[in-house]
């Protein structure tokens, strides 16, 4: 029987791929330029900060005051401090997703439009297939590795900006390359997230990853500092900017991912997720005047094509 969305299901799978667009686009226009608001390091670092300190109060409310804590309140005391002993696990995935990730795509937009660091980004599954084969043992379907293919014709379509004979002499811009690199640790996260999460609710999990990725973030600040590329404008932009940060693409992104990964399943949201370029592409012609060109709808096609027949095949299997 087909599944059925509601208007709020839809809600709920629209709302992160737009957030996650604006994350792209007021990322570029913040470490951008000759003259920016923040410099890469230190707004992915006030941004979790921010996020991190919105969260807390969340946590007490939604959880800490919870009948499953009122029920057994020393269990749920010890699964704070030290997530069961996972706190390396609690580690490791701040590094990945919170320190590395964000602030990886943070410096990539210096170089890159926030077109080609979304549209990179959706060929995850291409490094989620490699990876998984690679290091966990994972087998995938031949339909599988044909959709992952052409998920990378389309991010090479993107990386030689849709000219075939830049290949033979290809020069990549470093932003390209640096948004390669951060799609790769998602994608070890992902895995990392589906084969070692501790069992704790998904709003602690959150809570204590953010935490190590603010704590992991702190030495790298410090050494764009020393480096003498630390910059942060103290002026109601660079605070605007922040707070959506922390508010969007952070905490009503995973809130209503969640939600819409509890309605649809699994599999559908993938799909949604992919809107995220196309949304991008709409607010850079909008605001930032980098209209989209031709190949950037090439790629799109190709990229959502082969995650089409990628999870096809995942269903098969």
């Amino acid at each position: 029987m087909p599944l059925r969305l509601s208007p709020l299901t839809l809600v709920y799978l629209t709302l992160p791929p737009l957030f996650w667009a604006s994350n792209a686009i007021l990322g570029r226009v913040t470490v951008g330029g000759e003259d920016p608001l923040a410099s890469p390091l230190a707004l992915n670092a006030l941004r979790w900060a921010l996020t991190l300190v919105l969260l807390l109060p969340i946590l007490y409310l939604v959880w800490w005051r919870s009948p499953v804590h009122a029920a057994a309140p020393a269990a749920s005391r010890a699964a704070f401090r030290v997530g069961h002993g996972a706190w390396r696990t609690y580690a490791v995935f701040g590094l990945l997703a919170v320190t590395s990730y964000n602030a990886l795509q943070y410096v990539a937009l210096r170089t890159s439009s926030a077109i080609n660091v979304t549209l990179i980004a959706s060929g995850g599954p291409l490094f989620v297939l490699i990876i998984g084969r690679a290091f966990f043992a994972a087998r995938a379907r031949r339909r599988q590795w044909l959709g992952a293919g052409l998920s990378l014709v389309g991010v090479l379509v993107v990386l030689t900006a849709g000219d075939v004979e830049r290949l033979a002499h290809l020069r990549l811009v470093p932003g390209d390359l640096l948004m390669v690199a951060a799609t790769i640790v998602w994608a070890l996260y992902s895995w990392l997230l589906r084969t070692q999460r501790p069992d704790v609710p998904a709003l602690l999990l959150l809570s204590m990853q953010t935490a190590w990725g603010v704590a992991l973030s702190v030495p790298l600040v410090a050494m764009e500092w020393l480096a003498g590329d630390f910059a942060i404008r103290v002026e109601p932009s660079t605070a605007g900017v922040v707070l959506w940060l922390a508010l969007g693409p952070s905490l009503a992104a995973f809130w209503c991912w969640d939600r819409g990964v509890a309605h649809a399943g699994p599999l559908l949201p993938s799909f949604f997720a992919n809107l995220t370029p196309l949304f991008a592409a709409l607010m850079s012609a909008a605001l930032l005047g980098e209209p989209p060109r031709p190949f950037h709808a090439l790629a799109f096609v190709l990229i959502v094509t082969g995650i089409v027949i990628s999870q096809r095949g995942a269903r098969a299997t």
